[in-house]
């Protein structure tokens, strides 16, 4: 989006420029109440609010708004008609809670360096002011329009400057990590070529399931060491449909992979890998944690949580998987329908839950990175750092959360830069695979996934890009009756059907190979296959190894 919208003309226009910044960047931002006035050195001009609302209204364009249109294209003007109308559906208790905690507030003073008070002053406190006051007289929604009337002076200036400085930086960001996703592509696409060819029209089809059925049973579990309380889904496989094409796991006890879900998620996210996975045999157990899940986002919005989640969470989340496969293992022992392989286990994961798989696989906590990566946080345009700092908090000691019956894992859209860096993920010896999305906005793809997959030592590693996709193409909606905050299908992306049904049968070929130790799998961890089921608007690539120094030129 900032590629399209910060043309070269674009760039050459100060004022405009201001008030495209930051609504494309994602933030919701305010102005005076009377004008915008936007600071380029010893140039200053302005554009009065109302010019802006008659505009958002009817189109027409007046005033101080006439000489900044004229450096617009049609698109870009009908752009910046949605960004000063669209509702935002919050109330001002979830707002403020956001505002008030350290993430909203770093966000705040990043911003607030930009955008000042009348008296040039930071923005900090007069943005939070706005936000809040825009919700609460607007309960059905607040636009950008409403947090402009809401801001507590005559006027707001933006500093055009700074503001271009980091327009620039942002695009040498973009271009870098466009640089990655073509070279991922190119060794994608030669490794296609190169690889013994594989009829995969003959083979089974793993995008489809399986030919087991299953049944869900919901565990309440209390780790009492910890004081911790939590459920988990476990889908057990019963019989086959029908005979399998591929044979069944050559052992009598059924195989088990963990998913641990995301930020603000719930086991519900991935229930369709755990049914995907289910119906080729294994049994699947999805924890659900009780300080990162929907439950925790929804508490923070409604007043009574005060964090979007405490650093402890980066040690009880890799603890709950572990305690959840201490609990399998007595009910293997005491219950005769199980007969689980619980020293060969397999863990997935998405974002926060990417970390916890990576932490289980070997990775270890990496405080000298952290704070290095964190010093300068104000500055950072990787979003997900902010929740990674936070692990700064914890006491500094050795934290060992690799868990040895963990045998294989993956790690999708994953933080895992600063939590861990080269030192720390050099660790994992297992089998691993990576996945990331070109448009991921949260997590972004060169610096949390890519040169991370380079830091790799493991043997058996894989790098599988979906280009087109974003931080929330592979997850599935939780509980559709309690989603704290709804993500718009404009962030989702184009067709998440495509990655899930990409995420099922890699998954499935993956465990297979190194959990259940069936190596007729192997052909569908290639290259070819990536290519032969990779289809448009989300198109897959996969590597197993990339030239660091390409990426750090």
């Amino acid at each position: 989006m900032l590629q399209k919208l910060f043309t070269s003309k674009l760039l050459k226009s100060a004022s405009i420029a201001s008030l495209l910044l930051f609504p494309a960047t994602g933030l919701q931002t305010a102005v005076a109440a009377d004008r915008i006035y936007a600071t380029y050195g010893a140039f200053e001009s302005s554009v009065a609010i109302e010019d802006l609302a008659k505009f958002a209204k009817t189109g027409e364009i007046e005033g101080g708004l006439i000489d900044y249109a004229r450096r617009l294209t049609p698109a870009q003007l009908e752009r910046l008609r949605g960004i000063l109308t669209t509702p935002v559906d919050l109330s001002p208790v979830a707002i403020s809670q956001f505002l008030y905690s350290s993430i909203g507030e770093t966000l705040l003073q990043r911003l607030g360096q930009l955008i000042r008070t009348e008296a040039t002053l930071p923005g900090f406190y007069a943005i939070r002011s706005a936000l809040i006051l825009a919700a609460a007289e607007n309960r059905q929604g607040f636009t950008l329009l409403d947090v402009l009337r809401q801001f507590p002076t005559n006027g707001i200036r933006v500093d055009l400057g700074q503001s271009l400085e980091i327009v620039e930086e942002l695009q040498a960001v973009i271009n870098r990590t466009n640089e990655a996703i073509a070279l991922v592509q190119r060794q994608s696409a030669a490794a296609a070529i190169a690889q013994q060819p594989a009829n995969f029209s003959q083979l089974p089809d793993l995008r489809q399931r399986g030919r087991f059925t299953w049944t869900k049973r919901t565990l309440e579990l209390y780790d009492s060491s910890r004081d911790r309380a939590f459920i988990a889904d476990l889908y057990l496989p019963n019989s086959y449909l029908s005979p399998p094409s591929l044979t069944p796991h050559s052992s009598l006890l059924t195989p088990v992979i963990v998913i641990s879900h995301g930020l603000g998620s719930d086991r519900n996210s991935f229930g369709y890998l755990a049914q995907q996975l289910a119906s080729y045999g294994f049994a699947v157990a999805v924890p659900e944690h009780p300080n990162s899940n929907a439950e925790q986002l929804r508490s923070l919005l409604n007043g009574r949580a005060t964090a979007v989640t405490p650093p402890r969470e980066f040690i009880n989340r890799p603890l709950d998987v572990s305690y959840l496969l201490d609990v399998l293992a007595q009910l293997d022992r005491t219950d005769s329908s199980f007969a689980l392989n619980l020293q060969q286990v397999g863990v997935v994961g998405h974002s926060y839950g990417g970390y916890t798989a990576l932490a289980l696989a070997g990775a270890k906590l990496n405080f000298n990175q952290l704070q290095q990566d964190c010093e300068n946080l104000g500055e950072t345009f990787n979003l997900s750092l902010l929740l990674q700092c936070r692990t700064l908090e914890l006491p500094r000691t050795q934290y060992n959360l690799r868990d040895k019956r963990i045998k294989a894992a993956i790690a999708i859209n994953p933080i895992a830069s600063a939590l861990f860096g080269k030192a720390g993920l050099s660790q994992i010896k297992i089998p691993v695979t990576i996945a990331s999305s070109s448009d991921d906005k949260v997590a972004p793809a060169l610096p949390e996934q890519i040169l991370p997959f380079t830091w790799l030592t493991a043997q058996n590693k894989y790098l599988l890009l979906l280009a087109g996709g974003t931080h929330f193409s592979a997850a599935d909606k939780s509980d559709p009756g309690s989603e704290p905050l709804p993500i718009p299908e404009s962030v989702i992306g184009p067709d998440p059907s495509l990655a899930r049904r990409y995420l099922g049968a890699w998954s499935v070929a993956f465990f297979e190979t190194y959990v259940a130790g069936s190596q007729q799998y192997r052909p569908y961890l290639s290259a070819d296959y990536a290519r032969f089921i990779s289809q448009m608007p989300l198109t897959l690539s996969l590597v197993q190894s990339l030239p660091l120094e390409s990426l750090t030129q």
